[in-house]
């Protein structure tokens, strides 16, 4: 009797864990990852080439038919951020009509609101605004792309560690967004050493047909980490340009490989507040990129954001662009060459149709190859900003290919500069101050002002609240203010001088300007400066 009484309240607690373990993978918080699990008892050669499965979830007339991804072994895993709170039904399905297993029945899922204080969750994820010029979370809150340059930064060389110094350093400074490629690097040959991390390489064939799963959750570890510490993974899929035998990555893989990566980047990553670039430098010379473009926006679930990284106008180096959401320059590292041609053709993305957001999304890496330093990035980032660029995205030398001590990560060798070294550079942090004084007014409601400023100034504001005005450095020995155009004479502002070097702020008083134009007093100091004048009217 003792011993059916001990199987008996075994048999009970087993299946009260299953039961407390069934509610906690039914359940979830709006916006945070749902992941469950699906072990088929068929075989199959290849489990990654041979078949698909997608799990639908479902509430009310909505519909989410989500990728999930081989996970290695006989295990499929499905990742879904609930976009809405309420109860949903979810049915795994397969191409494979004749595995029962992987064409389950319903289950349930409850969702719940999201009770922590992660921006990127609390908010939801990004979409483009109304008006096409910006980016703001699901719920409608600005969000002032200040993004950073990790093209390598899943690799080896790059340790976990690092990779958490990094990631709190950017956090600190204000950075909440990073680019990083899963897939094929620039400036390497196909399947190269370097491009393992600590799982090994992604894939094992050069046409993408056989995936190793290790690869990738050692991936996952950090694009999740990025997305606990409030920055957006934006991830590119591959670099494309030619490298290695004088092809693209794309003609190399094959279009058909290169849609079972981003199908498996989709499946693991698209859950996550995260943004595609489908390929850096890509082009329509170099492949089919549209074509892959379109697969993406196809299958991606939760139609986040896409883009290319275009070495040339990017509404004419892939000409079939209807389905890229917003404009990506990347056109070099010439200094302000580089910074004056790149707003050139912001400017022309500005004026067609149809109209979408526009940054800067590689220009003169701070300290690449002992150029571009603060000063280059001080002019990038307020020139673009006061120019109506949607954010900024900075780059370091020795951060973009995750250079460390004896391996610079690249060949031919640009500088010696490692990851550690890039990630202490000034511009960095003067960016991050930047971003901090125009989050302070609302800057998603800025007008493009030139009207307003000198020449080789740029100026923006909301007319009758705010202006801000960027007068570049002039040379040393040179104290002289700036012109400052068409004001109000009924209203009265105040100024103040921020330094966007240190965020000092050197207050100039009120200004009297009954003829509509002020002109700003004597610089601090001769370099560039920022001027601010608020409306100091107490109605």
């Amino acid at each position: 009797m003792k011993h059916h009484t001990s199987s008996f309240l075994t048999a009970c607690a087993a299946v009260l864990t299953l039961l407390l373990c069934a509610s906690v993978l039914h359940g979830a918080e709006q916006w945070t990852v749902f992941e469950a699990s699906f072990s088929p008892a068929k075989k199959y050669d290849n489990p990654f080439l041979d078949i698909e499965v997608d799990v639908v979830f479902k509430q009310g007339d909505k519909h989410w038919k989500v990728p999930a991804f081989w996970a290695g072994g006989d295990k499929w895993t499905v990742r879904f951020a609930p976009p809405l709170q309420g109860k949903y039904t979810y049915r795994v399905e397969c191409n494979d009509k004749a595995n029962s297993d992987l064409n389950g029945t319903e289950q349930s899922l409850s969702v719940t609101p999201y009770t922590g204080d992660n921006p990127l969750l609390k908010h939801g994820p990004l979409r483009v605004t109304e008006d096409k010029r910006h980016f703001e979370h699901a719920d409608g809150t600005p969000f002032l792309w200040l993004g950073d340059t990790w093209w390598k930064g899943l690799c080896k060389r790059m340790t976990w560690e690092g990779f958490q110094e990094l990631t709190a350093d950017r956090k600190a400074k204000g950075f909440n967004a990073v680019q990083i490629v899963c897939g094929p690097y620039p400036d390497e040959n196909m399947m190269e050493t370097r491009w393992e991390n600590e799982g090994g390489k992604p894939y094992e064939k050069i046409d993408f047909s056989l995936v190793n799963p290790k690869y990738f959750e050692f991936a996952d570890r950090r694009i999740k980490h990025l997305v606990d510490a409030g920055i957006v993974p934006v991830i590119v899929g591959g670099w494309g340009r030619p490298q290695g035998g004088g092809q693209s990555t794309l003609a190399q893989v094959g279009l058909d490989g290169y849609k079972r990566h981003w199908r498996n980047l989709i499946a693991r990553y698209g859950a996550y507040p995260t943004m595609w670039i489908v390929g850096g430098e890509a082009k329509d010379a170099y492949g089919p990129w549209a074509e892959l473009a379109k697969y993406l926006k196809e299958i991606d679930p939760y139609h986040h954001p896409l883009t290319y990284h275009a070495p040339e106008h990017p509404r004419q180096a892939i000409k079939d662009n209807a389905v890229f959401d917003f404009d990506m320059v990347a056109i070099g590292h010439q200094g302000y060459q580089t910074a004056a041609q790149t707003l050139e053709l912001m400017k022309s993305c500005q004026s067609q149709q149809p109209s979408k957001p526009v940054l800067c999304g590689e220009a003169c890496y701070e300290g690449h190859m002992q150029t571009n330093f603060q000063d280059v990035q001080r002019h990038l980032f307020w020139s673009f900003m006061l120019s109506g660029a949607a954010g900024q995205t900075y780059g370091a030398a020795g951060i973009w290919q995750a250079s460390v001590e004896g391996d610079p990560g690249i060949d031919p060798i640009y500088d010696w500069t490692t990851w550690k070294e890039g990630m202490n550079y000034p511009g960095s942090t003067q960016l991050g101050i930047g971003k901090k004084l125009l989050e302070k007014y609302a800057w998603s409601r800025f007008e493009t002002h030139p009207d307003w400023c000198e020449k080789d100034c740029f100026a923006a504001g909301i007319p009758g609240k705010i202006r801000i005005i960027y007068q570049p450095k002039r040379g040393i020995y040179n104290w002289k203010g700036t012109i400052v155009k068409g004001l109000e004479p009924a209203l009265r502002y105040s100024a103040y001088y921020f330094d966007p070097a240190s965020g000092r702020c050197f207050d100039q008083g009120l200004v009297n300007a009954p003829s509509g134009e002020y002109i700003s007093p004597r610089l601090p100091s001769p370099q560039d400066w920022v001027l601010v004048l608020e409306n100091n009217n107490k109605k």
